[in-house]
């Protein structure tokens, strides 16, 4: 199978649609690890994209892209796995 080329154009503005649905569907499941992957992947594609693009890309989905998952996904949250935040064990000495 050969390799595929890169997206462009109305393919690529197409790909990005994709994954951000894609992305919510998966926030609307509580699935937040499937979440936080396809919304990083959808970011790195819609950073690519010109003004242009960008603007083909209905409002719903940049809105929810850029500002409110960031809100959760963001880069000031605890990253998956760690141990941090939790509670246990505090007190017992």
């Amino acid at each position: 199978m050969p390799p595929e080329s890169p997206l462009e154009g109305k393919a690529l503005v197409k790909e990005v649609c994709r994954r951000i649905r894609l992305a919510r569907s998966y926030w609307d499941a509580h699935n937040n690890a499937a979440c936080r992957g396809e919304r990083e992947k959808a970011l790195a594609l819609y950073n690519t994209l010109t003004k242009e693009q960008k603007d083909e890309i209905p409002q719903t989905l940049r809105v929810w892209l850029r500002y409110r998952s960031e809100k959760y996904f963001g880069a000031h949250q605890t990253q998956p796995g760690n141990k941090g935040r939790s509670a246990k064990g505090r007190g017992k000495k």
